[in-house]
């Protein structure tokens, strides 16, 4: 008799909103969900030509919405299973957006530094989000232009208070789901400053041609 192959079985987005809650202290807050209508992949939001199917926020006052608690983040997922993982940003830590060329480049050279680097995303639109400390999106305009590359700020997104990004597993319509790069874990629950990453993604967002 031949062996049976276990297949592991895939993390619920419940089991994960409630570790990033439980592991790593972040508010989490329940988005859109897809929903396939006549073979179609579609958003719960029902507005033709969703530009994030699946992965924004329901309501207006959505940042009320979102919580650091494990039992409400339970409960929440519990009640809507398929709803998108957002996490709020200007919170437990900011975010800087580059495109995943720029992003893979910054990356391999920050790695070859030696560099702290705290979690890091990759979308299926094909951008790359850097977790930060919090409170460092103010900043990045006045840091840019002391560095001298003020004019890559169109193609570095930062992402502060009033923000969010989504967080894997949650999939974005038909184009795949948020993937880490770097998942968050015991080494880099420490988060780097914003002064310390965007030199490296300043200098590889204005590699890329224009």
């Amino acid at each position: 008799m031949s062996p049976t192959l276990t297949v592991p079985r895939a993390e619920s987005l419940l089991e994960h909103a409630v570790r990033y809650t439980d592991e790593r202290r972040w508010d989490v807050l329940p988005g859109a969900w897809l929903e396939t209508s006549r073979g179609r992949i579609g958003c719960s939001c029902a507005v033709p030509g969703c530009r994030a199917p699946g992965a924004h926020p329901t309501r207006p006052d959505w940042t009320a919405q979102a919580t650091g608690s494990v039992a409400a983040a339970r409960r929440l997922w519990t009640e809507e299973p398929r709803a998108a993982i957002l996490l709020p940003t200007g919170r437990s830590f900011d975010a800087l957006e580059v495109s995943e060329t720029a992003g893979c480049l910054a990356l391999a050279r920050m790695e070859r530094m030696g560099a702290a680097l705290g979690p890091v995303t990759q979308t299926p639109f094909g951008r790359m989000q850097f977790l930060v400390a919090p409170g460092g999106a103010p900043k990045v305009p006045g840091l840019l232009r002391q560095l001298g590359w003020a004019a890559v700020a169109p193609e570095l997104t930062v992402r502060g208070e009033g923000d969010f990004v989504v967080a894997p597993p949650t999939r974005v319509g038909a184009r795949g789901s948020v993937q880490w790069v770097r998942p968050p874990n015991s080494a880099n629950r420490w988060l780097p400053d914003v002064e310390d990453l965007l030199a490296p993604l300043a200098y590889a967002c204005g590699q890329e041609p224009r």
